[in-house]
């Protein structure tokens, strides 16, 4: 089925349209390497609003996204947003550091979702510097930010490279100890993201150790469970759709939405991690991390949300999130690596990359 294809320029122009609720238009910038792979952002949220791929039959947009100012502040998916301080839930929206407990806006069942109710993904971040190739974003989040301790300079840059590979790289200070754990929420379909496909014909390969089971509200439980010999298991690549909802961990929340624990010997941010092949072989996805875990999320609820020509249903798109555990700070017997929080004045560096190669039809 042909992909519609909406040119970056015209992305920009009416994402630009619209005023955001600080009555002034988003600033949308787009990069593109001499392949004519182009990824396109903008500072509301640092947003990763489009990524498309050169293919032999013409440029594939892969990423799940909108064109209206509006849709991207009243829906509830995240998509391409940068999320902070802390992605995925904290259970209560409360934890304790240093001996105080600290509680934070609860948006999601009663606990905390990517940050609280105005997260990083609802502020205009500022423009640092910016190239053809290269874009980063800067925001500053006071002490008491959505109850988070401490004062906290983040930055996010954005580099395309020559080999279709689209880096994220994180870093962020603060004056007190503080719980930190920024991502990115892109949404994927290698198949094309208005192709009206959903992604469960896609062979994911997830090079992961553990899983996290969770309650009927999507807070882990506790355990770290193994996932050989499960639905989880996805060490050789396996369609998606296989193995949906065919157990209990998968029925609470319609499909995959769980964080994975990665080998700490892959996490050196350039061992792939995830290998992500599309339906018709024509497109492949590897990532790269340097973070302990991963959130795969396969999209079970984004039925109604809007796209670029309508609007989504449930599975047309997954997410792959790089993180730290979620809930961790709650955790203190979980893995070494999950605690390696911001500490007061060190620095909180971290990186993720997405790489994309194509193939003829097979």
């Amino acid at each position: 089925m042909p992909n519609s294809i909406i040119p970056p320029s015209s992305i920009k122009a009416a994402i630009e349209s619209d005023l955001f609720t600080d009555d002034k238009p988003a600033k949308v910038h787009t990069l593109r390497n001499h392949h004519g792979m182009t990824a396109t952002f903008m500072d509301i949220g640092a947003t990763w609003l489009s990524c498309q791929v050169p293919t032999p039959f013409g440029q594939r947009e892969v990423l799940l996204g909108m064109t209206s100012m509006h849709d991207y502040q009243s829906h509830s998916a995240f998509l391409g947003a940068t999320i902070g301080r802390f992605a995925n839930r904290i259970a209560k929206g409360q934890f304790n550091l240093n001996g105080q407990v600290y509680s934070i806006t609860r948006n999601d069942n009663g606990n905390s979702l990517h940050g609280g109710i105005e997260g990083f993904d609802k502020r205009r971040w500022l423009v640092k510097d910016k190239s053809d190739l290269h874009i980063t974003y800067c925001l500053m989040s006071p002490d008491g930010d959505q109850g988070f301790p401490g004062n906290l300079s983040a930055e996010v840059a954005y580099t395309l490279t020559e080999n279709n590979q689209l880096c994220i790289e994180y870093s962020a200070i603060c004056d007190k100890d503080c719980p930190v754990n920024l991502t990115n929420h892109a949404y994927f379909n290698l198949d094309g993201a208005e192709s009206g496909k959903t992604i469960l014909d896609h062979e994911l390969q997830l090079r992961a150790n553990e899983y996290l089971p969770t309650d009927d509200k999507l807070i882990p439980t506790g355990e770290l469970k193994a996932v050989q010999g499960t639905n989880f298991d996805f060490s050789t690549a396996q369609r998606i759709g296989a193995r949906l909802q065919q157990d209990e961990d998968q029925k609470l929340a319609k499909g995959y939405d769980h964080a994975f624990t990665l080998p700490e010997e892959l996490t050196d941010g350039v061992s792939t991690i995830v290998r992500l092949t599309s339906s018709d072989k024509q497109v492949v996805m590897s990532v790269f991390t340097d973070k302990p875990a991963i959130q795969f999320y396969s999209g079970n609820f984004l039925s109604g949300t809007p796209s670029r020509t309508g609007k989504y249903q449930n599975y047309q798109g997954l997410a792959l999130e790089t993180q730290f555990l979620p809930d961790c700070p709650n955790h203190p017997t979980w893995p070494e690596a999950n605690k390696r929080f911001l500490t007061k004045k060190s620095f909180y560096q971290h990186q993720t990359s997405y790489q994309f190669m194509t193939h003829h039809s097979q």
